[in-house]
Protein backbone atom coordinates (compact mmCIF):
# COMPACT_ATOMS: atom_id res chain seq x y z
CA UNK A 1 0.00 0.00 0.00
CA UNK A 2 1.03 3.57 -0.82
CA UNK A 3 0.55 5.94 1.98
CA UNK A 4 0.56 9.65 0.56
CA UNK A 5 1.66 12.09 3.59
CA UNK A 6 -1.53 14.85 4.45
CA UNK A 7 0.03 18.35 5.43
CA UNK A 8 -3.20 20.17 4.41
CA UNK A 9 -0.84 21.84 1.09
CA UNK A 10 -1.67 19.11 -1.67
CA UNK A 11 -3.72 17.84 -4.08
CA UNK A 12 -4.10 14.22 -2.02
CA UNK A 13 -7.64 13.21 -3.95
CA UNK A 14 -5.87 13.60 -7.49
CA UNK A 15 -2.67 11.14 -6.33
CA UNK A 16 -4.93 8.52 -4.76
CA UNK A 17 -7.52 8.68 -7.83
CA UNK A 18 -4.22 8.19 -10.11
CA UNK A 19 -2.62 4.93 -7.88
CA UNK A 20 -6.35 3.54 -8.11
CA UNK A 21 -6.64 4.01 -11.66
CA UNK A 22 -3.36 1.52 -12.27
CA UNK A 23 -5.10 -0.79 -9.35
CA UNK A 24 -2.66 0.53 -6.38
CA UNK A 25 -4.41 0.67 -3.15
CA UNK A 26 -3.09 3.86 -1.31
CA UNK A 27 -4.27 5.70 1.66
CA UNK A 28 -4.04 9.45 2.83
CA UNK A 29 -2.28 9.77 5.92
CA UNK A 30 -1.53 12.73 8.56
CA UNK A 31 -0.93 10.16 11.28
CA UNK A 32 3.19 10.14 12.12
CA UNK A 33 3.18 6.11 13.23
CA UNK A 34 1.58 5.36 9.78
CA UNK A 35 4.36 7.24 8.12
CA UNK A 36 6.73 5.17 9.94
CA UNK A 37 5.23 1.54 9.43
CA UNK A 38 4.38 2.31 5.47
CA UNK A 39 5.41 0.70 2.61
CA UNK A 40 6.25 3.23 0.22
CA UNK A 41 5.45 6.75 0.65
CA UNK A 42 3.99 9.90 -1.71
CA UNK A 43 5.16 13.41 -0.30
CA UNK A 44 2.81 15.90 -2.59
CA UNK A 45 2.72 19.31 -2.26
CA UNK A 46 1.16 22.47 -3.87
CA UNK A 47 1.97 26.09 -2.15
CA UNK A 48 4.96 27.84 0.25
CA UNK A 49 7.96 25.68 1.15
CA UNK A 50 8.24 27.81 4.57
CA UNK A 51 4.85 27.21 5.57
CA UNK A 52 4.77 23.31 4.15
CA UNK A 53 7.96 22.85 6.42
CA UNK A 54 6.32 24.61 9.45
CA UNK A 55 3.35 22.55 9.25
CA UNK A 56 5.74 19.47 9.02
CA UNK A 57 7.18 20.37 11.75
CA UNK A 58 4.60 21.01 14.11
CA UNK A 59 2.86 18.05 13.73
CA UNK A 60 5.38 15.46 14.16
CA UNK A 61 5.57 14.26 10.61
CA UNK A 62 8.81 16.05 9.77
CA UNK A 63 10.33 13.77 12.64
CA UNK A 64 8.29 10.79 11.20
CA UNK A 65 9.44 10.74 7.86
CA UNK A 66 13.06 11.60 8.48
CA UNK A 67 12.93 8.37 10.55
CA UNK A 68 10.82 6.43 8.14
CA UNK A 69 13.32 8.04 5.15
CA UNK A 70 16.67 7.92 6.26
CA UNK A 71 16.64 4.97 9.00
CA UNK A 72 14.07 2.83 7.95
CA UNK A 73 14.74 3.59 4.04
CA UNK A 74 11.27 3.60 3.17
CA UNK A 75 10.61 4.32 -0.50
CA UNK A 76 9.45 7.83 -1.03
CA UNK A 77 8.57 9.98 -3.91
CA UNK A 78 8.44 13.69 -3.76
CA UNK A 79 5.33 15.61 -5.89
CA UNK A 80 6.15 19.25 -7.01
CA UNK A 81 6.41 21.37 -3.55
CA UNK A 82 7.30 17.63 -2.19
CA UNK A 83 10.32 17.10 -4.54
CA UNK A 84 11.30 20.60 -3.47
CA UNK A 85 10.87 19.99 0.16
CA UNK A 86 13.63 17.28 0.21
CA UNK A 87 16.08 19.48 -0.30
CA UNK A 88 18.65 21.57 1.91
CA UNK A 89 16.85 25.15 1.37
CA UNK A 90 14.37 26.70 -0.64
CA UNK A 91 14.59 30.80 -1.31
CA UNK A 92 10.60 30.53 -1.00
CA UNK A 93 10.48 31.75 2.51
CA UNK A 94 14.15 31.27 3.09
CA UNK A 95 13.96 28.24 4.94
CA UNK A 96 15.91 25.17 5.18
CA UNK A 97 14.27 21.88 3.78
CA UNK A 98 14.66 18.39 4.66
CA UNK A 99 18.32 17.70 3.09
CA UNK A 100 18.11 14.01 2.27
CA UNK A 101 19.11 15.47 -1.19
CA UNK A 102 21.74 17.76 -1.48
CA UNK A 103 20.48 20.97 -3.48
CA UNK A 104 17.91 23.99 -3.38
CA UNK A 105 15.13 25.42 -4.29
CA UNK A 106 15.34 28.87 -6.61
CA UNK A 107 12.79 31.19 -8.24
CA UNK A 108 12.43 31.57 -11.93
CA UNK A 109 13.94 34.39 -13.17
CA UNK A 110 13.54 36.08 -16.79
CA UNK A 111 15.43 39.18 -17.82
CA UNK A 112 13.50 40.40 -20.87
CA UNK A 113 11.85 37.07 -21.46
CA UNK A 114 8.22 36.70 -22.37
CA UNK A 115 8.02 33.32 -20.68
CA UNK A 116 5.61 33.41 -17.61
CA UNK A 117 5.83 32.69 -14.12
CA UNK A 118 5.01 30.21 -13.28
CA UNK A 119 5.95 27.86 -15.27
CA UNK A 120 2.72 25.85 -16.13
CA UNK A 121 2.05 23.45 -18.97
CA UNK A 122 3.23 20.64 -20.36
CA UNK A 123 6.46 19.96 -21.15
CA UNK A 124 9.26 17.01 -22.39
CA UNK A 125 11.83 15.31 -20.12
CA UNK A 126 15.76 15.31 -21.01
CA UNK A 127 16.42 11.95 -19.74
CA UNK A 128 19.84 12.10 -17.87
CA UNK A 129 20.56 8.03 -16.32
CA UNK A 130 18.11 5.17 -15.94
CA UNK A 131 15.90 5.06 -13.11
CA UNK A 132 13.41 2.77 -12.39
CA UNK A 133 11.07 4.98 -11.88
CA UNK A 134 11.53 5.96 -15.78
CA UNK A 135 10.72 2.48 -16.70
CA UNK A 136 9.06 2.82 -20.42
CA UNK A 137 9.29 6.59 -20.40
CA UNK A 138 10.61 8.51 -23.50
CA UNK A 139 12.03 11.99 -24.56
CA UNK A 140 8.07 11.71 -26.28
CA UNK A 141 6.50 11.75 -23.35
CA UNK A 142 5.12 14.79 -22.12
CA UNK A 143 4.38 15.84 -18.37
CA UNK A 144 2.30 18.58 -16.72
CA UNK A 145 3.90 21.07 -15.02
CA UNK A 146 2.85 24.06 -12.35
CA UNK A 147 5.36 25.99 -10.55
CA UNK A 148 7.81 28.95 -9.85
CA UNK A 149 10.64 27.00 -8.08
CA UNK A 150 13.04 24.77 -9.39
CA UNK A 151 15.66 22.42 -7.95
CA UNK A 152 19.29 22.78 -8.33
CA UNK A 153 20.96 19.63 -7.71
CA UNK A 154 24.84 19.61 -5.50
CA UNK A 155 24.93 16.14 -6.87
CA UNK A 156 24.86 15.69 -10.80
CA UNK A 157 24.68 11.96 -9.98
CA UNK A 158 21.21 12.80 -8.61
CA UNK A 159 19.77 14.00 -11.52
CA UNK A 160 17.57 11.86 -13.57
CA UNK A 161 16.09 14.04 -15.61
CA UNK A 162 15.88 17.74 -16.94
CA UNK A 163 13.83 20.39 -18.66
CA UNK A 164 14.09 23.27 -20.04
CA UNK A 165 12.05 26.38 -19.70
CA UNK A 166 14.23 29.43 -19.65
CA UNK A 167 16.89 27.76 -18.49
CA UNK A 168 17.18 23.63 -17.30
CA UNK A 169 16.38 22.64 -14.19
CA UNK A 170 16.16 19.53 -12.73
CA UNK A 171 12.67 17.61 -13.66
CA UNK A 172 13.33 14.31 -11.11
CA UNK A 173 16.22 13.10 -8.87
CA UNK A 174 16.84 10.10 -7.64
CA UNK A 175 19.21 9.33 -3.89
CA UNK A 176 19.32 5.89 -2.91
CA UNK A 177 15.34 5.09 -1.49
CA UNK A 178 14.26 9.03 -2.52
CA UNK A 179 12.64 10.16 -5.71
CA UNK A 180 10.95 13.48 -6.71
CA UNK A 181 10.03 14.97 -9.68
CA UNK A 182 8.67 18.45 -10.22
CA UNK A 183 6.20 17.94 -12.49
CA UNK A 184 3.15 16.46 -11.51
CA UNK A 185 2.48 12.40 -12.84
CA UNK A 186 -0.89 12.21 -11.21
CA UNK A 187 -1.94 14.75 -13.99
CA UNK A 188 0.16 13.89 -16.81
CA UNK A 189 -1.78 11.06 -18.27
CA UNK A 190 -0.61 7.41 -19.17
CA UNK A 191 3.03 8.91 -19.22
CA UNK A 192 2.38 10.11 -15.24
CA UNK A 193 0.89 6.91 -14.77
CA UNK A 194 3.54 4.97 -15.71
CA UNK A 195 5.98 6.82 -13.17
CA UNK A 196 2.99 5.84 -10.56
CA UNK A 197 2.75 2.43 -11.58
CA UNK A 198 7.00 2.24 -11.37
CA UNK A 199 7.13 3.59 -8.06
CA UNK A 200 4.81 1.36 -6.49
CA UNK A 201 6.61 -1.42 -8.04
CA UNK A 202 9.72 -0.69 -7.06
Amino acid sequence: MIHIVDYKMGNLRSAQKAFKRIDITSRITADPDEVLTAEKLVLPGVGHFSRAMNILQSTGLADALNQAVMVLKTPILGICLGMQLMTEFSEEGFSHGFGWVKGRASKFSFADSILKIPHMGWNRLQICSQSMILGDITEKDFFYFVHSYFVNCANPENVIAQTEYGNVFVSAFQHENIFGCQFHPEKSHDAGLKILKNFAEL
